[in-house]
């Protein structure tokens, strides 16, 4: 894939999964919005959003093949291990934005800007640890 393609595939899933993030955050506030709704739904929203980058990446970007189950589950655990040090960007953003402004759109917008910059972090982890 040339390098233009490989930005726009890579900035569209980072798109997509960072919709599907914020959507599943604002899903979980609805279904609850009890003690802890907040941290709740942010960890609902990472781990969809995990998922679906995941897919899309191992699919589309890096174009990587398991050799069977038990090497796909470890693909996946070490890009979750890849991911720790962009969540903690991503939610220092979105935490951040909500210590300082106290508002839902102004959390989902540092939400946003976090998993963006983590997303330019994570592919250079994934290429060079993940789907070497």
């Amino acid at each position: 894939m040339s390098a233009s393609r490989l930005v726009i595939f890579y900035s569209l899933f980072a798109g997509l999964s960072i919709l599907a993030n914020i959507g599943f955050q604002k899903v979980s506030l609805l279904v609850y919005s009890g003690a802890f709704s907040v941290p709740l739904s942010v960890v609902v929203g990472t781990g969809v959003g995990l998922v679906v980058k995941f897919m899309l990446d191992k699919i589309w970007i890096f174009r990587y093949r398991h050799r069977d189950l038990s090497h796909g589950i470890k693909s996946f655990m070490l890009y979750t291990v890849m991911g720790l040090a962009t969540t903690a960007i991503f939610w220092g953003f979105e935490f951040g934005a909500d210590a300082i402004y106290h508002s839902e759109p102004a959390r989902f917008m540092g939400g946003v800007t976090g998993l963006v910059i983590g997303y330019i972090v994570k592919y250079r982890l994934d290429k060079e640890f993940v789907f070497a």
